[in-house]
């Protein structure tokens, strides 16, 4: 396994964790030491690796930055209850030219996954996205990508790529294998009418940072149909975060940023997590600490796993079905979590790559809905999407 780009741990780092508790999540970690090498990933279930790459971001000025002050305050949270092995591989550092590291993370990815470790990305600009979209090209045959985020980050295709036009690059760029994009979070004053109409014609999904925090189980479904979920920690509300960090005086806030970190980590089907847009500064206590707790609720939730969308067993399941209008529609409810599917069959008989979308998940909310003969958002935007 060639992991030679992957750049080990910081021995300031090191040497900090070995003064820390014999129970801190740090001294439980298989880390990427310069003494030690890689770690043996036989029995590792996740992966942290951090990228040092910001050149593509708008804003760059030239500046470098390191993740340390991240891990420190990482390693000496304390573990829950986990059945999971968690290694640290260090960071891939800034290659010759931007292509370079994307390349690489690429390959960490796509290596990752192929072995059933969730990778872990700590970024650098958030067009990282777009090579971690890229590395499932040769893994499934459609994505779905949830963004956490003020902005849609769709931006001007035509030019050469940046953290705020990524999505762009996605859903215009050879091969087309996204199903679904959708924002959690996103702040109508940070985007265009042009770029939500286009979300709209899309049928592209879009939940805007007052909808989030009046209820944030709203979120639930779509995160667990997410393949990569993506966090711009410019989401977060100026006074959560470090000095260097603050961008707005709204957004989500700590608890709400760990919540749908937590419901990302139980989704059965996200196998790739980035935080990105990370800054550091000399205040930096704070970013580094809540960075360390959205990690923490991920995986916390990879730990609380439960299958519970095998519908070949009746017994695991109740099904309802319900007509809206002239359309049956069809709810699967688990036994096991109390958690919604709705049926989306069409999807199987037209598009042969579309088969593992023939389920969506959703809410109890959306049947109460069709049983009052409204069509669920969700189920219409998947329908719109394979009629176009």
């Amino acid at each position: 396994m060639n992991f030679n780009f992957l750049s080990p741990v910081s021995d300031l780092v090191l040497a900090h964790n070995e003064l820390l508790s014999a129970q801190a999540l740090g001294r439980k970690l298989k880390i990427h030491s310069a003494q030690q090498g890689i770690p043996d990933l036989d029995d590792v279930n996740i992966a942290i690796f951090g990228v040092l790459e910001n050149r593509n971001d708008v804003n760059y000025i030239g500046e470098e930055f390191h993740l340390n002050e991240i891990r420190k305050s990482f390693y000496s949270l304390f573990p829950g209850s986990w059945n999971t092995t968690i290694a640290d591989l260090g960071d891939i550092n800034r290659g010759e030219s931007v292509e370079d590291t994307y390349f690489a993370l690429k390959e960490a990815i796509s290596i990752l996954i192929k072995k059933n470790i969730i990778p872990i990305i700590l970024g650098g600009s958030q067009d990282l996205t777009h090579a971690n979209y890229r590395a499932y090209d040769a893994l499934i045959p459609m994505v779905n990508i949830v963004n956490v985020d003020a902005q849609f980050n769709l931006g001007d295709s035509t030019k050469p790529i940046k953290n705020n036009s990524f999505v762009g690059k996605i859903i215009l760029e050879k091969p087309y294998n996204l199903f679904n994009y959708a924002n959690i979070g996103y702040q109508t004053y940070f985007n265009s009418q042009e770029e939500i109409d286009l979300m709209d014609s899309l049928y592209f999904e879009s939940y805007r940072l007052g909808q989030v925090s009046k209820d944030i189980t709203i979120v639930e479904p779509v995160l667990r149909d997410a393949n990569i979920v993506s966090i711009d920690l410019g989401c977060v509300k100026g006074s959560e975060v470090s000095l260097n960090q603050k961008s707005s005086p709204n957004g989500l806030d700590g608890k709400e940023i760990c919540a749908i970190a937590r419901y990302a980590g139980i989704s059965n089907k996200v196998t790739s997590f980035g935080i990105y847009e990370y800054k550091p500064s000399k205040d930096d206590e704070m970013t580094a600490m809540l960075i360390s707790q959205v990690l923490w609720y991920f995986i916390e939730g990879v730990n609380y796993r439960i299958k519970d969308d095998d519908f070949s067993d009746d017994r695991n399941y109740q099904k309802f079905i319900c007509m809206v209008d002239d359309q049956e529609l069809v709810f699967y409810k688990s036994n096991k979590t109390g958690r919604w599917w709705i049926e989306i069959p069409f999807l199987a008989e037209v598009n042969n790559k579309l088969k593992s979308h023939t389920l969506l998940p959703c809410m109890h909310q959306d049947y109460l809905d069709a049983c009052n003969n409204m069509v669920p958002d969700r189920w219409y935007k998947a329908f719109q999407k394979n009629s176009v």
